[in-house]
């Protein structure tokens, strides 16, 4: 059952540890273990991807399996609906849209002294995305990384996904991913897949940046091999803060708490709000919509341990906590969103009014729905087209526009007692002044 509690100092203790809960003590074991997943891989190749998807995801595989076929990919199309396709366009299409607006464009400044400034915008040669598996398929996760790599015009997109019974790779992730415009696939998983990423092996090409969430083993070797490869984040358990008001409706709100339960144990599920009244009629809600839950028993788990209603004395008050938290998903079950949104700092994604159910933004409406978890969107920012992008600056100086500030240049480099940066500019004044001599 959702616990309600109504101090403010509770309140900010509970969703502290709400924040930290996956800070715990197995962590450093995972990270070993991790440690030797990715040596093996980076030593054996895919001797080592097929020992480890034999041991730990119980399939067989020779090394010709690793990427789907061409066969397997055209027969997906024959499996899913024709009702489901038209939902993966429409959000294809979506997305797309969405992210082309956020393209960074490439800029030339003209200065004084023929001085030129500017940064060019490239993509990244080579992208890997990781979509998991396991308790469900994700189709949206393969939209919402692809989609911003492919409108970035990266040349050669990767997609890697564990494999389920029989080898098989859910139907409908294949056809996201050649809606999205991914050209390899490859059915492997968990921390060895990020290795053949980040290292390359005989089979998996080296890519440049990884994306996508997983598991605490895969966010483990996201970690360990940031710097040899970019990646996108260190995705935590996906997490939900809904701030209600009297206008909101009880059902609808305990129906978005669950939509975030349901995916995880860990998921967190936390609703803010001033009406006590409405506090106790989404507890009765989550009950009774737990009743027959197909993921009754993880949903339960979610909701009992990082579930949460908090009765608050104002809407401000609801926003302060909701700024201490920075959630990965914010939804505003408001009169008013658009007057409290001013008092929002941090948060993943904002979901405006009681028609804008988290889920709207997990699959279509266009912003990325891979997000910053446990607080980190204090600082961090969706996925987007610039996650596989770098930029390089421009920088131009005609002689005259060095000689202005040669004399500067040089009390800059005498300062940092490096010599060769001042004679790289004397040495060109010198020139300078014997071509102008007659």
């Amino acid at each position: 059952m959702l616990r309600i509690i109504t101090q403010r100092s509770e309140a900010q203790t509970e969703l502290r540890r709400i924040c930290d809960r996956t800070h715990d003590d197995q962590v450093v074991h995972k990270e070993a273990t991790v440690r030797e997943v990715l040596q093996a891989v980076k030593r054996q190749g895919d001797r080592a991807l097929l020992h480890y998807t034999e041991e730990f995801d119980g399939q067989l595989l020779k090394p010709e399996e690793l990427r789907v076929s061409g066969s397997e990919l055209d027969a997906a199309y024959q499996q899913v609906s024709k009702e489901l396709l038209d939902a993966i366009r429409l959000a294809c299409r979506n997305i797309e849209s969405f992210h082309r607006q956020r393209v960074p464009k490439s800029w030339v400044q003209f200065g004084d002294h023929e001085v030129v400034l500017g940064k060019r915008y490239t993509p990244v040669d080579r992208a890997g995305l990781y979509v998991p598996g396991g308790r469900a398929s994700y189709p949206s996760t393969v939209l919402m990384n692809a989609i911003p790599a492919k409108v970035a015009k990266v040349p050669q997109i990767v997609m890697v996904t564990p494999p389920g019974p029989n080898k098989a790779v859910n139907a409908a992730v294949l056809v996201a991913a050649q809606e999205a415009g991914v050209q390899e696939i490859y059915r492997v998983g968990g921390a060895q897949a990020i290795a053949a990423l980040a290292y390359g092996t005989e089979t998996i090409p080296k890519v440049d940046v990884i994306t996508g969430p997983g598991n605490i083993y895969v966010t483990l070797a996201k970690k360990l091999v940031y710097g040899t490869v970019g990646i996108d984040s260190l995705a935590g358990p996906s997490e939900v803060l809904i701030i209600a008001d009297s206008t909101a409706n009880p059902a609808h709100v305990a129906a978005d708490l669950l939509a975030q339960a349901e995916h995880d144990p860990l998921a967190a599920a936390i609703l803010l709000t001033p009406d006590s009244g409405l506090a106790r009629q989404v507890v009765a809600e989550v009950d009774k919509q737990l009743i027959n839950h197909p993921r009754n028993l993880l949903t339960e788990k979610a909701i009992a341990h990082y579930g949460l209603v908090v009765i608050v004395d104002s809407l401000s008050t609801a926003a302060e906590l909701s700024n201490e938290f920075a959630p990965e998903h914010l939804e505003l079950e408001v009169a008013d969103p658009w007057s409290l949104i001013e008092e929002i700092r941090h948060a993943g994604a904002i979901f405006l009014g009681c028609s804008t159910p988290e889920a709207v933004g997990d699959y279509l409406a266009g912003p990325n729905h891979t997000l910053p978890t446990s607080g980190s969107a204090r600082y961090a920012s969706a996925l987007g087209v610039e996650t596989f992008m770098k930029a390089s600056s421009l920088i131009q100086y005609s002689p005259a526009a060095l000689q202005q500030v040669a004399s500067a240049i040089d009390l800059l480099a005498q300062a940092e007692g490096l010599p060769s940066h001042a004679d790289s500019v004397r040495l060109r004044m010198q020139d300078m002044r014997e071509e102008d001599l007659p």
